[in-house]
């Protein structure tokens, strides 16, 4: 019992942790797929879109908001990937 409240106590402890990495990730993964298909000063609806929801996504890392920069970053990958726009 005591082992399984310790895994517990350990998981809970670590999430923020293991969410401010994915946030960072999400954000990485966006400023890589932008540089890399904004060829021209024209963007499309859809990259202006993802470029204002990874904006949202930096402001709300910036106010400690982790979950909202998740679900911000991870709406502009879905993005991304729709488009063609991310790899894999």
């Amino acid at each position: 019992m005591k082992r399984t409240a310790l895994l517990i106590a350990t998981a809970l402890l670590a999430s923020p942790v293991f969410a401010a990495d994915l946030c960072d990730s999400n954000i990485q993964k966006i400023d890589d797929a932008v540089k890399t298909n904004v060829t021209t000063s024209d963007t499309t609806p859809r990259q202006d879109q993802v470029m204002r929801l990874q904006e949202k996504a930096i402001q709300a890392k910036a106010a400690g908001d982790i979950q909202t920069c998740i679900a911000t970053s991870g709406e502009a990958l879905k993005l991304l990937m729709k488009s063609g726009d991310l790899g894999g």
